[in-house]
């Protein structure tokens, strides 16, 4: 598993991310404070404060999940 935080300031940003993580089969979560979210639902993204860095937890260790890490540095902040 691997985690660190990312921030999505925008709704485009929110929906360029779930578009993203949906093309993806392993589990992704996002978590801020006390709440986690599915980082597939958009719904559950929108339910979160992004006005704070929002933590995101990778649950796999394959090559895919290391493109998919790589693809997500636009959102590191």
């Amino acid at each position: 598993m691997e985690a660190f935080k990312i921030s999505l300031s925008s709704i485009n940003d929110v929906k360029e991310f779930v578009n993203l993580v949906n093309k993806y089969d392993f589990d992704v979560d996002l978590a801020s404070g006390r709440y986690v979210v599915d980082a597939k639902s958009i719904m559950g993204i929108f339910s979160l404060d992004l006005s704070k860095p929002i933590t995101i937890e990778i649950h796999s260790d394959s090559d895919d999940a290391k493109k998919f890490a790589e693809a997500l540095k636009v959102y590191v902040k």
